[in-house]
């Protein structure tokens, strides 16, 4: 996984309540791929025609996808929470 770079929250940078929502909601997207992606694994049946070990490379390419996209989201939730704890703590500052 590369290296997670955090936002800094600040005055003349995006809001947190932007920089949260939008976070949230690419989570939340990369969520939905990965499960549009479970419902469009391979099928053995239709690979056979092409001959031994088609399968086979069609089900490492999709586990392969599927690991790309959960490790983005790992990533953007990563990013998010830190986010969060960055505004929690400024809240805590301030009382």
């Amino acid at each position: 996984m590369p290296e997670i770079v955090i936002p800094t929250v600040h005055l003349n940078g995006t809001s947190s309540h932007d920089l949260i929502a939008q976070l949230h909601e690419a989570a939340r997207a990369l969520s939905k791929a990965a499960d549009a992606l479970a419902k469009a694994a391979p099928n053995a049946r239709d690979y056979y025609p092409q001959g031994e070990g088609a399968f086979e490379k069609a089900a490492a390419a999709y586990r392969d996808r599927i690991a790309r996209i959960k490790s983005c989201y790992t990533e953007v939730s990563a990013i998010h929470e830190a986010v969060e704890e960055q505004v929690e703590a400024a809240k805590a500052r301030k009382f």
